[in-house]
């Protein structure tokens, strides 16, 4: 393990201790900018990976990465975080006309989506400062992957959410024994979210400020493993380009201090350029504005429903945009249609049934491909953040047609619900 010495803000670099809260830095806040803190360490953590010649071989998933995490590994659980693979697409692919793209697929993770890796570091990060209680805004993912690790840790889990939370993610949280609210809107949670922290003490596990800032800065650096991993999956080389579905931008800015990690090791000779895709109006999401606009925070944008409820919020933060700057990234506007569209694509040419808000990364890198702002060539990585089963049947009812056991029966609903004569079956193979 490597002790962190301390939190330091992304904007201007002042530094806070190791134990300081979830509120962010002070200083930018007090001018108008809403930041959050990362982790530091001193330079053993590097030189540990450096003396053994790449990461820890005795380890498994996250815990692999041990060194360049900031918590106690005698405080991990592991319940097989990680370690998901790295499938080359090639049907997927020539729809979106790239020769190498590759799919992390995350819904392989314990409870089916990346917050997992999150939730791992920062319920270890939990019991090493001796917390009793997890406490959690979440629209779903993040609620149910930090009940279950809280749940395996002994500890309780308070979750505040909205109404309109899919009931498939309100059940899984329920079913690892977290204790779920819902408030009528987004920023109910964070206010009571931030009362029951100062009052009862419980440990934060997502900011709860009404300009967001992202999670917890101990959790954000478990997303740092999908970079290492991809780096290790692809020969011990960074793609070009990596996409990611963004909101606050937790998972994005995680992947870029990953990256950022395997460089000051000598191990990558430049990140890859990473793309957010995400979801707004006509006139663009918070990063795309924030880009085109050279502006120094990505402003909100009042979005309508959609079924991209992981990433739906209109909002995101400056680590997300400062991800994307770093790299030379994109952000990508992505709409319901496109979304469902290559869910569809996915299933039923890769096998892997995504939640619509996970396409966010193939429909940002077709719409770049479209663009010729990505070329054929390019090393691509789209990752698939949960699984389709969060939010099941996202894009209207599925009807399945009751019949008679009949082989009439059967041509009927062939006909009638598949459009689909007996005859053409098998002309696909």
């Amino acid at each position: 393990m490597s002790a962190p010495i301390g939190l330091e803000c992304l904007r201007c670099g002042m530094e806070y201790s190791a134990d300081y809260g979830v509120i962010g830095c002070e200083r930018c806040r007090a001018q108008g900018h809403a930041v959050n803190l990362a982790p530091t360490y001193d330079g053993s953590a590097l030189r540990l990976v450096l003396d053994h010649g790449g990461f820890d071989p005795g380890e498994r998933g996250v815990w692999r990465y041990h060194p360049l995490l900031p918590v106690d590994l005698r405080r991990a659980i592991w319940l097989g975080e990680g370690e998901t693979p790295l499938i080359q697409a090639t049907a997927l692919g020539e729809r979106l006309g790239l020769d190498r793209l590759f799919l992390k697929n995350e819904t392989r993770n314990p409870t089916g989506s990346y917050k997992d890796r999150m939730a791992a570091v920062l319920i270890a990060r939990a019991r090493e400062v001796g917390a009793k209680v997890i406490a959690v805004a979440s629209s779903g993912n993040g609620g149910a992957a930090l009940a279950a690790y809280a749940a395996v840790a002994g500890l309780d889990c308070v979750i505040f959410t909205t109404a309109n939370t899919p009931p498939a993610m309100q059940a899984q949280m329920l079913a690892y024994g977290a204790k779920v609210v819902a408030l009528p809107t987004g920023p109910d949670r964070w206010t009571l979210l931030q009362q029951a922290v100062e009052v009862h003490g419980w440990y934060p596990a997502s900011n709860y400020l009404e300009t967001p800032i992202g999670s917890n800065p101990y959790g954000v650096e478990g997303y740092k493993t999908l970079a290492y991993e991809v780096w290790e999956q692809l020969g011990r080389e960074a793609p070009d380009v990596m996409a990611l579905p963004v909101c606050y931008g937790d998972g994005l800015s995680g992947t870029a201090r990953g990256f950022d990690d395997l460089a000051a090791l000598g191990y990558v000779r430049r990140p890859p350029r990473l793309v957010a895709g995400e979801v707004g109006d006509e006139g663009g999401g918070p990063l795309s504005r924030a880009l085109a606009g050279s502006l120094e925070d990505p402003p909100t944008v009042e979005t309508g429903p959609s079924v991209a409820i992981s990433i739906g919020g209109g909002r995101s933060t400056y680590q997300a945009l400062h991800a994307l700057r770093e790299t030379d990234g994109r952000a990508v506007t992505v709409g319901d249609e496109e979304l469902l569209r290559w869910q569809a694509e996915l299933a039923r040419g890769e096998g892997i049934y995504a939640e619509p808000s996970a396409l966010a990364s193939v429909a940002a890198l077709a719409r770049l491909r479209r663009d010729d702002r990505l070329g054929r060539g390019a090393v691509a990585v789209a990752v698939i953040t949960a699984s389709g089963l969060k939010h099941p049947g996202a894009g209207g009812a599925a009807d399945v047609p009751v019949i008679e056991p009949t082989l009439e029966g059967l041509e009927r609903a062939l006909r009638e619900a598949y459009r689909l004569d007996v005859g053409r079956l098998g002309e696909a193979g």
